[in-house]
């Protein structure tokens, strides 16, 4: 009997749950292979470059995410920069599970991760700032208000997802993101 296709979806997710827990160094590949469902000669196949290609595959995904769920969202001038807002937030609560998943960024950001994707990792934050500096602009800040809470809104997130972590609870990160809107609603 045949074993059922895995979509490259599901084998982007695996490995991403995988790298979000362990980071680059503590990803192994039997790990990798049973998150995405495959075996360790299949999953070789698809990423002949290994963990390295596997890991610059998860942070492309990452980027076309950023790009269609938060910058076209919060650039999309035909709706208010309230509706953009809350869309981009209900994305980015929905990418790490209301608070439960840690930033695929912060854990490839560490030791060998940092050094073989620094610059993919400044590139999605980046754009991610970039984002919420467009949405500041289109709320009529100045730029350098756009961009003081572009990155307030960087590290609210974070922050809070490190302490709902800590805490084993997404209290922390439910109240960032209101407290995100509220900033951005009486600006």
């Amino acid at each position: 009997m045949r074993m059922a296709k895995v979509s490259d979806l599901e084998i982007l997710n695996g490995l991403m749950s995988v790298f979000r827990a362990k980071g680059y160094d503590g990803a192994s590949l039997n790990e990798l292979a049973e998150a995405t469902g495959l075996k360790k000669a299949s999953l070789y196949h698809r990423f002949p470059g290994g963990k390295k290609e596997m890991t610059a595959a998860v942070l492309d995904f990452m980027e076309s995410w950023i790009i269609n769920k938060v910058y076209k969202v919060l650039s999309d001038d035909k709706v208010s920069s309230k509706v953009r807002l809350q869309e981009a937030l209900t994305n980015i609560s929905a990418v790490y599970g209301g608070g439960k998943e840690v930033c695929l960024y912060r854990s490839l950001s560490m030791d060998t991760g940092m050094a073989l994707f620094g610059e993919k990792i400044e590139k999605g934050i980046n754009q991610w700032l970039g984002s919420f500096v467009v949405l500041g602009k289109a709320m009529e800040l100045d730029e350098a208000t756009a961009t003081q809470f572009a990155r307030q809104t960087f590290i609210d997130v974070q922050g809070s997802l490190v302490l709902s972590k800590a805490m084993d609870s997404t209290e922390p990160f439910l109240q960032a993101i209101k407290q995100i809107e509220t900033r951005y609603t009486n600006a």
